[in-house]
């Protein structure tokens, strides 16, 4: 998997047939992660290391227990144990590491960009799990697979991207993957959470594919997937909502606006939720979502990450 010299950063850098590849290795990671078969796939004596610089459940963990189940060692760096916190730069933590033999970094920073700085400075491949709000391909990666895996296929999809737009990582890498993929994407949220730069790049030609809306009952209209996204309640001091139960009732998703939807529309989340306030709890755990999908298959796709990084 060629990324920038083996790293993954974003999907922009990856071909069709590349993501693809992803998706099936996964799948045949799931015999190792379900069924407790003999692992054939392992990984010995290699190294990982997590540097988490923002708060994470889901990325964190499920890169732990991906790096197990391959027989990776896999150590885990926080802000709170690591000499950033006395003032040492991400690029002095990466290279004490880098000389320490760490094979691989999985790296989560809150500033755009962070995974790049590193780029030509150290040679240990860099898995981007997310920054800032540029980029989250892990998390791409997981949502495209659990959308083939319910549909058997992503061409031809329609799928509704709802929320906070502007500052998602989620979605900028969700958009790039579905695209490339042959899916028709469309993003709906209010013009105050609609990033203007997405609106007028024609990156690839991607972003000029995309369907934009701030009518969420006509932009349901045939969906396949509706995902929407957590409203960053950190970011909403700078008054981009009126406020959260307003929000809810224009935007939140609820059954009865999955009505509007085409009739197989399951819904998706990246997480963490706000439930009550970008979707109705009922709809989280409902039948119509694959939310805990999405997390269960994020095992299968981070060992494959991890595969084809390491390997």
């Amino acid at each position: 998997m060629k990324n920038i010299n083996n790293n993954l950063l974003d999907l922009d850098s990856l071909s069709k047939k590349q993501i693809e590849n992803i998706l099936s290795s996964a799948k045949n990671m799931e015999d190792i992660f379900y069924n407790k078969s003999k692992n054939t796939l392992s990984i010995p004596n290699k190294t990982i290391a997590g540097l988490f610089f923002e708060p994470s459940t889901r990325t964190r963990i499920s890169f732990e227990h991906a790096s197990n189940l391959l027989g990776i060692k896999y150590i885990d760096l926080s802000l709170n144990d690591s000499s950033i916190k006395k003032g040492e730069s991400l690029l002095n933590t990466a290279l004490t590491l880098q000389a320490m033999k760490v094979d691989g970094l999985v790296l989560r920073h809150p500033h755009s960009g962070a995974p790049y700085s590193l780029l030509g400075k150290i040679n240990t491949p860099i898995i981007n799990a997310g920054d800032g709000t540029h980029a989250h391909p892990c998390q791409a990666l997981t949502d495209l697979y659990t959308a083939k895996k319910h549909f058997g296929k992503i061409q031809g999809l329609s799928i509704l991207i709802v929320g906070d737009i502007l500052y998602s990582r989620v979605a900028r890498s969700n958009i790039l993957g579905f695209s490339k993929l042959g899916a028709k994407v469309k993003i709906c949220a209010p013009a105050t959470l609609l990033p203007q730069s997405l609106l007028t790049s024609n990156t690839n030609g991607i972003h000029s594919k995309i369907s934009v809306f701030t009518d969420l009952q006509e932009a349901m209209v045939n969906s396949n997937i509706v995902m929407p996204l957590r409203i960053q309640k950190e970011r909403q001091i700078k008054g981009h909502l009126p406020s959260f139960s307003e929000y809810n009732s224009i935007y939140g998703i609820n059954n009865k606006i999955l009505e509007l939807a085409n009739s197989n529309v399951m819904v998706m989340h990246p997480g963490p939720m706000n439930e009550g306030v970008e979707i109705d709890p009922v709809v989280a755990h409902g039948e119509k979502s694959l939310i805990e999908k999405q997390v269960e298959n994020g095992i299968s796709v981070k060992m494959a990450i991890l595969h084809k990084i390491l390997t």
